[in-house]
């Protein structure tokens, strides 16, 4: 991998690459490519996962889960279950008497419709994989044994399985509640005169595209210990969780008890991608049959029931018009959005959260004067969609960045220059979608991404292949991450519960050590490390001197986990906002002792210091004071050195950027994409660790590749999950990921404490549209245009054997001028040809 820093034009902070870890002062640690402190830990084989806890009496559950689609549950019969040797219990729904797991809008019913989810099946299945008991034995092969024994018999109802099924006339339902299978159904931004604009433009392009439903696939999957604390009085859960505090209030409602009753912990995490920051039935289940046997039980998911069971992800339909002046600018959006969101609505999130962030932020980097968009989320017997790495960015992105190529050739431009021509250059912006887009570097980005492809020579290496009758593409994607949602953001989406803060508490001890918590939860993210370089750095430590807590419920008094870039935009300046208070705290002693004014005073290097020749006092010295001491504490300072502090981005948020641009190379009679070069310019604003920064994004990548061409959900007619394994489900390898080249330019935020925005979804976001840009640059000479993911290589070796003659100098087809699809309409929609 190679990678390049550059300033952002806006003020900056640059990494200095490897310094040294020692002797560092305030203000020095931000911007430092420091090792991983997680890294000895987790590479040695000394990490703690779900699975690694084991604790004295403990007992092994499995689910038995729906074997069809959609059906009345006749009978369940479990008694031959507990007659298996090892099995200690089975509970059905009836038997553990658990609450709905219920996730709400503030919308009415036209809009929105609630769905309860039970946390076991009763009376009634809805997908394949739908648990509707759960059985616990003395080890998880008895557990399984018993499993195999349950007797469920179904009276089938014709199941659901896409959502031109789900939106048919007379279509069966899913919830009866749920008219026309719809569970949102929102129109927005119609702005006067759209259909006007359409009418009138010179130019006028329509892109339909649809995207595979996909398996965010951490490699730890799932899974929960639970047990009674006799001496806390409450019910410990260990669990593989994003959200520990979501799953506290879940849980303790599902099971009557207070809250207090309740504690979360969270070892150490193999991976979440968003699959874990929602609420999960199994998690409560587990803690439902702990308390009713007085025994531990651990579940861990196995990989079938994660790829076929679990939260999925993506399956998206987009319909999009868009108009065109005669010199490339777009002057106007017209989009139509269906999600298939599974049988359920997820918690706390529903399932409007993939429509509605979709057409709440469509036009991304681009200035569009007009736009409407009609989003709806319907439900289908399948498993239920959480958030995964991106959430419905990557989708609405790729359609975007068709839109632009398309218009591109009905115009005679090149790719990048209609994006010039459309792209937001003064900030801060608001868009016609009433969001204001803070200072970003997006056309910065796009010059040094082709810039970059240019200078290698890949333009000339494509016309040479082009001779030599060989396929190559350059596919470029130009997108914005809104990273940092607070509480603003979230609550005009009219979500029932609304995340966005965040809490730290910072605590120096009498060694001048100090331990700070964070509300946030890493799944690899390295938060232990970065989140210590952000104390360390206003505190004017060594970051060895730094213990970061998360990821428990009792030490931690509030957070919303880790999802949504949020995690250093939001709990980076909470910490650090944190470790100023406690700063101030340093001076005031300091100042006592050394009779000169606090604001005199610097900290740097574990000491409070005077610099015109006042003298200085070690941190540790100022702790025994405040522990120890506390008699020769200044007059109105309490004992002690600790100091909160809450943080909640205003408005609409911060804006990460970035261009991708990928060359890929098609290969005739096998159909395969072959990745030839792969080019990415972010900015994130101020990188805390620039490595960290680029370990995210290029795993992004890889996953925004993954579903570009590869990865898929399928099922059959009646409903049962067909990619049950990975010989099904096609997850790429080192082979099929390139080593990418990553730029970075740095745009500080001025809506965070450290200037720092997210970056964690941004290589998914970009990859898709890349990709898909990049084969249909190799496939101009065919005629043929490949809108959907992943692209096959079946797809490819059709389309490079339907080649029509001349088709590289020929315009593509017009968009056909038919009226425009109102916001209002109801009609499914149309398919195109």
């Amino acid at each position: 991998m190679t990678h390049e820093h550059r300033h952002g034009h806006h003020g900056d902070r640059s990494s200095d690459g490897d310094r040294s870890n020692n002797g560092r002062t305030q203000g020095s640690w931000i911007g430092a490519s420091v090792g991983r402190r997680e890294d000895p830990r987790l590479l040695s084989g000394r990490g703690c996962f779900t699975d690694d806890l084991e604790v004295p009496g403990t007992l092994h559950a499995q689910f038995v889960r729906a074997t069809v689609a959609h059906a009345t549950v006749t009978s369940l019969d479990l008694s031959a279950v507990r007659q298996v040797p090892g099995v200690v219990a089975a509970f059905d729904a009836e038997d553990l008497a658990l609450a709905d797991i219920t996730a709400r809008l503030g919308r009415p019913l036209t809009e929105f419709v609630p769905t309860g989810m039970p946390v076991l099946a009763r009376e009634r299945v809805r997908y394949a994989g739908e648990p509707l008991a759960v059985v616990v034995a003395r080890d998880p092969y008895a557990a399984e044994d018993g499993v195999e024994a349950a007797k469920v018999t179904y009276e089938t109802r014709p199941p659901v399985v896409s959502e031109e099924a789900a939106l048919a006339p007379g279509a069966p339902l899913v919830h009866d509640e749920a008219s026309a299978n719809t569970l949102l159904d929102v129109s927005m931004f119609a702005t006067e005169g759209i259909d006007d604009v359409f009418d009138e433009a010179p130019c006028v392009v329509r892109v339909e595209t649809r995207t595979g439903r996909q398996n965010a696939l951490p490699l730890e999957t799932r899974g929960v210990l639970a047990g009674w604390d006799d001496r806390e009085d409450q019910l410990l859960m260990r669990t593989s969780t994003q959200v520990p505090h979501q799953v506290r209030t879940t849980a303790a409602r599902c099971l009557g008890l207070d809250e207090r009753a309740v504690r979360v912990v969270v070892p150490d995490m193999g991976g979440g991608f968003g699959l874990k920051c929602v609420v999960g039935r199994e998690e409560i289940a587990v803690g439902a049959a702990a308390l009713r046997l007085d025994r531990p039980v651990k579940w861990i998911e196995d990989r079938k029931d994660a790829l076929t069971a679990s939260f999925l992800a993506r399956e998206q339909h987009y319909d999009v018009r868009a108009a065109f002046d005669g010199d490339g600018r777009i002057l106007g959006l017209d989009a139509g959005i269906v999600c298939d969101m599974g049988a359920y609505s997820c918690y706390p999130f529903t399932a409007g959260i993939e429509p509605l962030m979709a057409s709440a932020e469509m036009p991304g980097v681009y200035k569009v004067p007009a736009y409407r968009v009609r989003a709806r989320a319907v439900t289908t017997n399948k498993a239920p969609t959480a958030p995964y790495r991106g959430v419905s960015r990557p989708q609405y992105v790729m359609v975007m960045e068709r839109i632009f190529e398309r218009a591109a050739r009905e115009l005679g431009l090149g790719a990048t220059e209609i994006r010039r021509r459309n792209l937001i250059t003064r900030f801060p912006y608001t868009g016609v979608n009433n969001v204001t887009y803070d200072p970003g570097s997006y056309l910065e980005s796009l010059n040094l991404c082709e810039s970059a492809l240019t200078e290698e020579g890949w333009y000339a290496a494509k016309e040479k292949a082009a001779a030599e009758g060989r396929h190559i593409g350059i596919g470029y994607s130009c997108f914005s991450e809104r990273t940092g949602y607070g509480s603003g953001a979230f609550a005009q989406r009219k979500m029932e519960v609304v995340p966005g803060f965040d809490i730290s508490e910072v605590r120096m001890d009498t060694s001048g050590a100090l331990v700070v918590t964070t509300g946030t939860m890493s799944h690899g993210q390295s938060h232990e490390t970065t989140m210590a370089q952000i104390a360390a750095d206003e505190l004017g430590l060594d970051i060895a001197q730094v213990r970061i807590h998360q990821g428990d419920t009792d030490r931690i008094t509030y957070g919303w986990g880790t999802f949504a870039s949020r995690s250093i935009a939001i709990g980076g300046s909470a910490v650090r906002l944190a470790a100023g208070k406690l700063g101030e705290k340093l001076k005031t002693i300091a100042a006592s002792v050394l009779e000169v004014p606090a604001e005199e005073l610097e900290l740097g290097e574990g000491l409070v210091t005077h610099p015109a020749g006042g003298g200085s006092v070690a941190y540790q010295e100022i702790a025994d004071i405040a522990y120890l001491r506390s008699h020769l504490l200044p007059k109105g300072a309490e004992p002690g050195l600790t100091a909160t502090a809450t943080f909640d981005v205003t408005g609409d948020g911060t804006f990460s950027n970035a261009t991708h641009g990928a060359v890929v190379e098609l290969h005739e009679g096998t159909g395969q994409v072959e990745i030839l070069r792969y080019v990415c310019v972010e900015d994130c604003g101020v990188a805390i660790n620039p490595k960290v920064v680029e370990g995210q994004t290029r795993g992004g990548i890889a996953q925004g590749i993954a579903g570009a061409l590869f990865e898929q959900v399928t099922y059959d007619e009646q409903g049962a999950p067909s990619a049950v394994s990975f010989m099904e489900y096609k997850v790429p390898t080192a082979m099929e990921i390139p080593e990418v080249s990553i730029h970075h330019l740095e745009t500080p935020c001025a809506f965070t404490e450290t200037g720092a925005k997210g970056v964690g979804e941004g290589g998914t976001i970009g990859a898709p549209a890349a990709v898909i840009n990049a084969v249909n640059d190799g496939l101009l000479h065919t005629g043929v245009e490949l809108n959907d993911t992943p692209i096959t290589p079946e797809t490819v070796a059709d389309a490079l054997a339907a080649t029509v003659p001349d088709a590289a100098s020929a315009p593509a087809p017009a968009a056909a001028r038919r009226a425009p699809r109102t916001a209002e309409s109801p009609e499914h929609m149309e398919p195109t040809s």
